[in-house]
């Protein structure tokens, strides 16, 4: 059985061009749950997942590279949700695995493995299941992780985080636009890839 420092290792190592990109940094500017930001949450997902594949003993099953980057690219939607000015992001539990997925595709080089545990990760708020054991492992570790996030106590006194930097910051400029919808045409065509 992997000691939590080996855990670590282990995310820290299959993880690294995920963990060190310029716009995972955003992560850093935003809660997720409680008092814990979408940075935080995504990398105790890959921990805890790959914690699961340890002690359920699924290594021969489980592509460790895969399972890493899915988890920490599983909420990679690059906004704070808790503010929605303009109700764009009331649907945000269903919605936000495929903004994920396309600004994940954006940024990175998904095998098959990676883009369906990104976009199944919430089964079954989402109807459809993951199809490899690396989503399942995301899925679980995403709700017992959201879930204790949630109810901790520390959410009564989270301190106000800084603004994400102008240069990080998504806009609405028709660069960014534009490759927004070209993501979304290709995170369409990866779920139908997908099926």
């Amino acid at each position: 059985m992997l000691a939590r420092q080996r855990i670590h290792e282990i995310v820290h190592e299959y993880g690294r061009d995920v963990l060190e990109h310029e716009r995972m940094r955003i992560e850093k500017h935003c809660y997720q749950h409680g008092a814990v930001t979408t940075f935080e949450h995504s990398v105790r997902v890959a921990c805890l997942a790959v914690y699961f594949a340890d002690r359920l003993h699924l290594w021969r099953h489980v592509d460790l590279r895969s399972l890493v980057r899915a988890a920490l690219l599983h909420d990679y939607f690059l906004y704070d949700w808790h503010y929605d000015g303009d109700g764009s992001h009331k649907l945000h539990g269903f919605t936000h695995p495929r903004r994920a997925l396309t600004n994940a595709l954006h940024d990175f080089d998904l095998n098959p493995v990676e883009r369906d545990s990104i976009l199944r990760h919430m089964f079954p708020l989402t109807p459809v299941p993951p199809r490899y054991i690396e989503g399942y492992l995301v899925t679980m570790a995403d709700k017992i992780s959201a879930t204790r996030e949630t109810f901790s106590m520390a959410r009564f006194s989270k301190p106000q985080l800084d603004p994400v930097p102008a240069r990080l910051a998504l806009t609405d400029g028709s660069e960014s636009a534009q490759k927004t919808n070209d993501g979304d045409d290709e995170a369409e065509h990866q779920e139908e890839t997908i099926r």
